[in-house]
């Protein structure tokens, strides 16, 4: 029973770093607090992204992230592939 509950209270702390392993974190749902797991992104930029995405609406690729001021092309590659956008819904 010790081990189990060292486990869960390790897995609770490791959280946040284990979202980053299931896949690549969408740009386009993601909070700021998810998007500061991301290397490079602290919280102004993550900030930014969000805010950029309320003006804006979403990204339509990755590519896309490098006009959200404070962001360039150089962190973009960066984060190559830990970012997405999703997937797209058929056109109806």
């Amino acid at each position: 029973m010790k081990r189990f509950l060292r486990m869960l209270v390790l897995a609770l702390a490791l959280g946040p770093g284990l979202a980053l392993a299931s896949g690549p974190v969408n740009i386009n749902t993601a909070d700021a607090a998810t998007l500061e797991q991301l290397k490079g992104i602290g919280p102004a930029k993550a900030k930014a992204i969000v805010d950029y995405r309320k003006q804006h609406g979403n990204f339509s690729s990755a590519a896309d992230l490098a006009k959200v001021p404070g962001i360039g092309d150089k962190t973009v590659a960066q984060l190559g592939s830990q970012i997405t956008v999703g997937t797209r819904a058929a056109a109806k």
